[in-house]
């Protein structure tokens, strides 16, 4: 069988969009399944690569596709554009007679959309076209980013556009309890809940490396630790604000915050960070974020728009408490007290709080840490990809019963 993923992004780009249609991609390729991904083309990158683009990333090239009986997927590029005040964010643009004729040319029994816009919302036309089913993926709650970057006028907007995308097909993926009870509230029914898997060999407290924490001058500090995209939407300002409160009761080289990744925000936190913040920039996800998850001793993120949170998986895979704000996806996996510390949303001083108590509390890191790798081991992708799999499976036999209905009630088909 044949799926088609259409994605407005795809690696070297690296999110949690990109990651986990690349995992989709490749775990359907070994269950069998024929994959071809239409995603944006990347400018090359050497070791300069952009913030948010992961330099070792496979390339969309021709020598790194796959092809039938490979188990990698094929991919095919479109040419896109920088974005307007974010230049590492690429713009595609899926000309649609081009796509129509990919869909021709491949056969898919299935076309995924990844993403609602460009790419997505062309692929969904093609697919249309031909009559072949449609699912679709809800990662990204870009309604609240709107109010984030001074846009909540085009909230409502926004979720309409998204709604009339998710209802026009078949079935929609999310990762969250919270994800979905929002789809609801848009209006879109048939929501299935997947997505939420990690890597627990590869994301795993066995590479933790004093090595590494030696080369980033960690010595004996207590090392807090945050992974993502330098944004607004991710409220990174509140990690800041609470290590800076926390500093003040602790010796110069008592604590330590770490910050792995890049973005629009990235040069006003670099001003005026607090003492014992060490900014890494974007990190291979592959090859160097395991060793950094593990060398640390606690994760911190106060994000409230995650659809999922695949950071906090990762951490907590690592074995690492994590002190976050329990909204969007991360409430479905956080628990108080058992693998990690739950603070309220704005909350800077009950941040500070929580980060001061595992950082003192005899044996307290080695509890919750030993919760939250339990959490993430119970979260195999395979299984998930198992579960991709039969869904795929039973959407396209809905579909070929419905067009076998006319003809088993003797009525010329339509």
């Amino acid at each position: 069988m044949r799926v088609l993923y259409c994605t407005d992004t795809y690696l070297p780009q690296v999110n949690g969009v990109s990651v986990v249609t690349d995992v989709s991609a490749r775990g359907l390729g070994e269950r069998g399944w024929e994959v071809c991904v239409l995603a944006p083309r990347y400018p090359s990158h050497g070791s300069g690569a952009p913030h948010g683009v992961n330099p070792a990333a496979r390339p969309l090239d021709p020598a790194a596709q796959g092809g039938p009986g490979s188990g990698l997927p094929r991919v095919e590029a479109v040419p896109s554009l920088p974005a307007p005040r974010y230049p590492d964010l690429r713009l595609a643009i899926p000309l649609p007679w081009r796509v129509a004729r990919l869909v021709s040319r491949f056969e898919p029994d299935i076309v995924h959309c990844a993403t609602e816009f460009a790419v997505g919302r062309v692929g969904m036309w093609a697919a249309t076209r031909a009559g072949i089913p449609v699912v679709t993926t809800y990662h990204t709650n870009f309604g609240q980013y709107a109010t984030y970057y001074g846009l909540g006028r085009l909230r409502g907007p926004l979720e309409r556009y998204i709604a009339g995308v998710h209802r026009a097909a078949r079935r929609t993926y999310t990762p969250s309890s919270a994800s979905r009870a929002e789809l609801w509230r848009m209006g879109v029914s048939d929501v299935e809940i997947w997505g939420r898997g990690v890597d627990a060999a590869h994301f795993s407290p066995e590479k933790r490396s004093e090595a590494l924490r030696r080369r980033l001058g960690l010595g004996h500090a207590f090392t807090f630790l945050h992974v993502g995209r330098l944004a607004p939407e991710k409220n990174v300002a509140m990690v800041l604000d609470a290590f800076r409160i926390l500093t003040q009761d602790f010796g110069p080289d008592a604590v330590r915050l770490v910050v792995a990744g890049a973005g629009p925000a990235e040069a006003a936190f670099h001003q005026d960070p607090p003492r014992g913040t060490v900014f890494l920039g974007n990190l291979d996800r592959v090859t160097e974020l395991p060793a950094l998850y593990a060398s640390a001793d606690a994760f911190v993120f106060a994000s409230i728009t995650e659809t999922l949170g695949l950071v906090v998986l990762e951490a907590m895979s690592s074995g690492l408490p994590v002190l976050a704000v329990p909204a969007g996806g991360v409430g479905d996996h956080l628990r108080d007290g058992a693998n990690g510390i739950a603070v309220q949303p704005g909350d800077v001083e009950g941040m500070a709080r929580g980060m001061r108590v595992v950082a003192t509390a005899s044996g307290l890191r080695e509890r919750l840490g030993a919760g939250a790798r339990a959490t993430a081991v119970a979260l195999d992708w395979n299984a998930e990809l198992d579960r991709l799999d039969a869904s795929y499976r039973l959407v396209c036999d809905e579909v070929a019963a419905v067009r076998q209905l006319p003809a088993r009630l003797g009525l010329r088909s339509a």
